[in-house]
């Protein structure tokens, strides 16, 4: 019911009217920019009118009563609280907002709940520049990219329209500005739960996780509220490259604790260690000189990794890759993926390793060819490669044999001989020798000829005395060639048994000079020459001959019997001589006896002298 107010008499009642307006208008305009409880009138598909007790109703759309994306649940003869904004606009009615009114009423609360830093709650509804926006009961907050997890979310989508804890950073209520954050929240939360997760950490522990990052060299592993390192190695008993081949970031995993450091808080993970070890018995599985189909899962210079199973390597070196191809990379061999037989050649449990061969699950191409072409045999072969030692000829069987310097040639020398030949070259050559476990074949090109130095030689043995012609003279002795065309050096200290008489000097180039051979060299071909040595053994064949220590005979006496022979037989030789010359000559035949006189005299001297000796003494 209204009061009224009695007009005194006499009253100007325009001036009543003008004091009634103004109190209405002073009282009516106080409740502008303020917070007023309504009652809904009626309802129609996008507003609501709304009666605040004053001239006029005002209308408020459907969706300020309702949070983003969801139906506004409201009806007619329903109290709500609006923010009244304008008295009346250009229709005459009441401005108001309801969500307005639903921040002012969240501002307090959220000021309350900044200066105690508590929690807010908040949904995610939309996204902006730098970042997203935060319906916080009325009031809109920035959520920087930033602040949205721990670690960078890619996708946001599973967050929004849905309530979530946040804390108040920074707040302008003049400005109408508030920054949240829900990293914040989860850190202090990740915190308590690291706490209670480290303090009943052991090893051995079975925990499960979720993998939070991913390297080159394993995997993060997110336990809750603390992170441990899933190594690449401790993923899976079989080889992995990249963690990536078994993991993805996201996924749920169960891990073990193989090592845990209270001290650094570091945490060892392992996945494999909760399965069964494929090495247990392995042995067995396994057992040497067994063939088995494995996959190429590695290549290295030295080899090439074959899985045999799932966890189960072996490697095959690169000297069991192939029989006949030496120095090739394994790469040229196998490729990656590839399926091959393998023979088990080793197995070592302990250190988890196991030999294999490929060539072992091949023919032998050496044993055939020992069998084809055994030693002696010639064969045809191309050049392949020329080295400081030797060329290499390949054979049939894609296999290599080599000709070494010294089985080039007879005459030239190793370096020489190479000269002749290139790379690439048609060559007949003749099996030396082939050895099946080295993998050798020694061939000789030389050896299809006759040796000339032991044509030359013919009969020629160690100890014959044969007869030269000096080519060269100098300081270290002569040079001579023998009758069959071998060269010899006899050296200076064997020109002579007398030490006076070693001088070759008194050598001509041209001469006969008689030595007996004291060596043959067949491999330096050379023919070692001697007069010394010569001169040596006529004076023991001498001694035998004519003379010997029981005969009680003087080295005087059997030298003297021994010229005296010598001259008979030189007289013979002149005696023959002259019958056959001309009458003009007998002068000469006449001087040869006078001279045989004189020799003879000599020794009949010398026998009387060691007579007088013998009486002497």
């Amino acid at each position: 019911m209204t009061d009224t107010t009695q007009a005194p008499e006499g009253a100007d009642f325009s001036e009543i009217f003008a004091d009634l307006l103004e109190e209405s208008l002073q009282e009516n305009s106080s409740l502008e920019r303020t917070v007023v409880k309504g009652t809904v009138v009626s309802v129609d598909s996008d507003h609501a009118l709304i009666d605040v007790g004053l001239k006029s109703e005002g209308r408020v759309a459907l969706k300020e009563f309702a949070p983003p994306g969801q139906p506004a649940e409201i009806a007619v003869g329903d109290k709500v609280e609006v923010f009244v904004e304008r008295y009346e606009d250009v229709n005459g009615e009441v401005v108001l907002s309801r969500e307005k009114a639903r921040r002012e009423e969240a501002w307090e609360k959220l000021e309350e709940a900044f200066e105690k830093t508590e929690r807010v709650t908040g949904t995610i509804f939309g996204r902006v520049k730098g970042g997203f926006t935060v319906d916080l009961s009325g009031a809109v907050a920035f959520l920087p990219g930033s602040q949205v997890d721990i670690r960078p979310v890619r996708d946001v989508s599973p967050l929004m329209g849905t309530p979530q804890p946040f804390m108040i950073l920074k707040m302008d209520r003049s400005r109408g500005n508030i920054v949240v954050s829900r990293r914040a929240v989860l850190e202090e939360t990740r915190a308590a739960e690291r706490t209670e997760l480290v303090a009943n950490l052991k090893e051995g522990q079975v925990l499960q996780g979720v993998v939070k990052n991913i390297t080159d060299y394993g995997a993060f592993v997110d336990l809750g509220g603390v992170d441990g390192l899933l190594h690449v190695t401790d993923i899976s008993w079989r080889r992995i490259n990249h963690p990536s081949e078994a993991l993805q970031v996201g996924q749920t995993v169960q891990v073990q604790v193989v090592r845990f450091n209270s001290e650094t808080q570091r945490i060892s993970l392992g996945m494999k260690q909760l399965e069964a070890d494929p090495w247990d018995d392995v042995e067995l599985k396994y057992p040497v000189t067994s063939r088995f189909t494995g996959r190429v899962t590695n290549i290295t210079d030295y080899g090439a990794f074959v899985e045999l199973e799932p966890g189960i390597e072996g490697l095959v070196h690169v000297s069991e890759m192939s029989w006949t191809k030496k120095n090739v990379h394994p790469g040229k061999i196998v490729s990656t993926s590839q399926e091959v037989d393998v023979m088990v050649l080793d197995v070592d449990p302990t250190k988890r390793r196991i030999s294999l061969g490929l060539k072992q699950t091949q023919e032998n191409p050496w044993d055939e060819f020992s069998t084809r072409f055994p030693q002696g045999t010639e064969i045809d072969g191309e050049v392949r490669n020329i080295t400081e030692f030797g060329l290499f000829v390949g054979l049939p069987g894609d296999i290599d044999g080599m000709v070494h310097l010294s089985d080039i040639s007879w005459e030239k020398s190793g370096e020489e001989a190479l000269e002749a030949f290139s790379k690439g070259d048609e060559v007949k050559v003749k099996i030396l020798e082939v050895d099946t476990e080295k993998e050798r074949i020694s061939l000789g090109i030389k050896q299809l000829t006759e040796d000339p130095f032991e044509g030359s030689l013919g009969s020629v043995r160690k100890g014959d005395i044969v007869t030269s012609t000096v080519s060269e003279v100098n300081d270290g002795g002569i040079e001579v060639t023998t009758s069959g065309g071998l060269t010899a050096f006899i050296r200076r200290s064997d020109l002579s048994r007398d030490r006076s008489e070693q001088r070759p000097d008194r050598f001509a180039v041209g001469e006969k000079v008689d030595a007996m051979v004291t060596n043959i060299d067949m491999s330096s071909r050379r023919l070692s020459l001697s007069i010394k040595t010569k001169e040596v053994s006529e004076e023991k064949t001498a001694m035998a001959q004519y003379g010997s220590s029981d005969s009680g005979a003087s080295l005087g006496d059997i030298l003297g019997a021994a010229i005296r022979d010598k001259q008979a037989e030189t007289q013979d030789m002149i005696g023959d001589s002259a019958d056959a010359s001309d009458a003009e000559e007998p002068a000469e035949a006449e001087a040869a006896p006078a001279d045989e006189s004189a020799e003879d005299a000599a020794p009949a001297e010398a026998e009387a002298t060691e007579g007088d000796d013998a009486d002497k003494s």
